[in-house]
Formats: structure tokens, C-alpha cells, sequence
């Protein structure tokens, strides 16, 4: 590998903006790439290094760049839940139907992990698809009950969600509800929240 390259990914991987500048004006390739097909922007993605980022997003590095494990500088972020970082990748143009190994897209796994702040951005900030289903025949929704622990944050993922036009009647690959799922692992504080979509949503018996 040429050094100039090694010295950009190895800048990027530790966050040091100012040597990531210093490569790029020796000549390294902005897209550059390590052993396992990580690209500069998705080794400063990883380590949440928003100044080395947005001087890659300046050079003109792509936010879909995906390596060996179909990850992205943009997809990580949902796993991070890097706000900033998700931010900074915005005027890179980031496909948000982009799908990493599971077939998720970012918000997945944002909801997975509880990241509220996250999720509010990614929805208030993008057209990300609130019911796109990953591999598993999980939505976000679905994932946050599934993988989520019922607590706060993941029951503000949940409001999110909703609030979004989340379809709460949108089941996983065996048939199972939302609604269900978070009865079954007595999760009432969610169960209350989808009851209450459920009932919102049911036609009113008086005049209208």
C-alpha cells in the first residue's frame, strides 16, 4: 500500500484531523482502503471522529462506502448513535436505503441500541424508511421491542417510532406483533404506548 495511504487510514482510525488534512495534501487517495475494506471516512465513522470526518467529507469522501462486512461510514452511525456524526455525513449525499449484513438500514440498529437522540435526528432529518424491513422480517419497531430492554430509552425509541407512522401492524416473519412481542416479555410500558396507537387509530362511533 502506498504510505501516503497508510498514513490517511491509520490519521483517520485515531481521529487526528490535522494529519488526515496532511495526507490528503501528500497526495493520499480519499478513498483509500485496509486490509478489511474500511475507508478513511468509515475508520473516523467507527471511532465517532467527527473533526477527521468532516475534513474527509470536505475532500469529497463517500458516506456508502461499504467494506468486507457491508458497513458504511453512514450505516455505523446507527450503530453508534453518533449524532454529530450522522450530521457531518449529510452533505455527503449518505443513501439511507443503503443495507448492511443483516439487511437493515441505519435506524435499525439505532433502535436496537436505544439511541433516542439518534433516531429523533435521523427521522426528522431524512427520508429513512420508518417500516423497512431487514432480513430477520424485523422493523425498527419490531427490533426495539425484540432486542430492547423496555426501559426508558427504548420506549422513547418506540414513541419516535409511532409518531413517525411506524405501522404497529407490521409483524415479523412468524406472524408475531409488535403489540405481542412486548406483552410477552412484559414490557408494559411499550405495550401501553402501541395499545394506545391501536386505539387512536379505531373510528369514532359519534358524528362527523
Amino acid at each position: 500500500m502506498d504510505d501516503r495511504n497508510s498514513r490517511l487510514l491509520a490519521a483517520a482510525r485515531r481521529g487526528d484531523a490535522d494529519a488526515v488534512r496532511a495526507a490528503l495534501e501528500a497526495g493520499a487517495a480519499v478513498e483509500a482502503r485496509d486490509e478489511e475494506l474500511r475507508s478513511p471516512l468509515l475508520l473516523a465513522a467507527l471511532g465517532n471522529h467527527v473533526e477527521a470526518a468532516r475534513v474527509l467529507v470536505r475532500a469529497g469522501a463517500d458516506p456508502n462506502a461499504q467494506d468486507r462486512r457491508q458497513d458504511s461510514a453512514w450505516l455505523v452511525t446507527g450503530v453508534t448513535g453518533g449524532v454529530e456524526m450522522m450530521r457531518t455525513l449529510l452533505p455527503a449525499g449518505p443513501d439511507t436505503t443503503l443495507r448492511n449484513r443483516f439487511g437493515g438500514i441505519s435506524l435499525i440498529p439505532a433502535s436496537e441500541h436505544g439511541h433516542v437522540a439518534y433516531v429523533r435526528a435521523v427521522l426528522d432529518y431524512t427520508d429513512t424508511d420508518v417500516d423497512h424491513v431487514n432480513d430477520f422480517g424485523w422493523t425498527a419497531l419490531l427490533e426495539a421491542v425484540i432486542l430492547g430492554d423496555g426501559g426508558r430509552s427504548h420506549q422513547e425509541v418506540v414513541e419516535l417510532l409511532l409518531a413517525a407512522g411506524a405501522d404497529p401492524d407490521l409483524a415479523d416473519a412468524q406472524g408475531v406483533t409488535p403489540l405481542r412481542h412486548a406483552e410477552r416479555r412484559g414490557f408494559d410500558g411499550i405495550a401501553a404506548l402501541l395499545r394506545a396507537r391501536f386505539s387512536s387509530r379505531e373510528p369514532s362511533d359519534g358524528p362527523s
